[in-house]
């Protein structure tokens, strides 16, 4: 008998994290972000209106800001940063600059409503720039590079949405990604493993073995991968064998 067929792996892996990730639905965030941003733009033209009025009655900025929820430039940056939302003034200009922080104007000055900063703070509860998962995935999978992250997003191997001209990763998907780099091994990964503990088997030998349900793995975004655990028991049994 073949010696793979005499191994049976009898460890059982059930991770909820990457269930999660795996059933993670894309097209419903950009459903309810269709809805949210509708929601958004309908509030904004309510408040241009209430601006538009205001400047007619010439009011301060302060009654601006205090009884209609209307920032100025320096305010708004002031409140995302007193909510834990740490970025450059300048970048948040920049933002402003390219629209995708919606604001008023009232004369000459700009505002941003107070539920235009809400919702940068909610997106950001949770989503992360492209840099931001990049560089939060790099901790756990060190070897990768940003090129290299980028290609992932556009094959959809990592799940990202757009929003406006910004594309976000969920941060679920980014732990998900973590989590894996961290239990498990991919193919390549757990080949060499095997040869590390003197074990010889080729690529395609290995694969076979996946193929047919003989080594317990998970598939995520094409490709597959083996928990720690289940290859640790493959390394012990395919070293008892030898001694046997």
């Amino acid at each position: 008998m073949p010696r793979g067929r005499r191994i049976i792996i009898e460890t059982e892996i059930n991770d909820e994290i990457v269930d999660g990730y795996k059933t993670l639905d894309v097209s419903g965030i950009k459903k309810v972000r269709e809805k949210d941003e509708k929601s958004l733009s309908n509030s904004v033209a309510t408040v241009f209106k209430t601006a538009q009025t205001l400047y007619k009655q010439r009011a301060s900025e302060e009654d601006l800001e205090g009884r209609h929820n209307l920032y100025s430039v320096r305010s708004a940056y002031d409140y995302l940063k007193g909510n834990g939302l740490y970025i450059s003034f300048r970048a948040f200009g920049g933002r402003i600059e390219r629209g995708t922080v919606p604001f008023v104007k009232v004369g000459r000055k700009r505002y941003i409503p107070k539920s235009v900063l809400d919702d940068v703070l909610n997106t950001k509860k949770e989503f992360n720039t492209v840099r931001e998962a990049y560089q939060e995935y790099k901790k756990a999978n060190p070897k990768i590079n940003f090129r290299a992250f980028i290609g992932r997003i556009e094959k959809g191997s990592v799940p990202s949405v757009k929003f406006g001209t910004r594309r976000l990763i969920p941060k679920n998907a980014v732990e998900a990604l973590t989590h894996i780099s961290e239990n498990y091994f991919s193919v390549s990964q757990a080949v060499k493993q095997l040869h590390k503990k003197g074990i010889r088997i080729k690529r395609n030998a290995f694969e076979r073995r996946l193929d047919r349900g003989r080594i317990p793995h998970v598939k995520v975004g094409g490709r597959r991968f083996v928990h720690d655990d289940v290859l640790t028991e493959l390394i012990d049994k395919e070293l008892n064998l030898r001694r046997v």
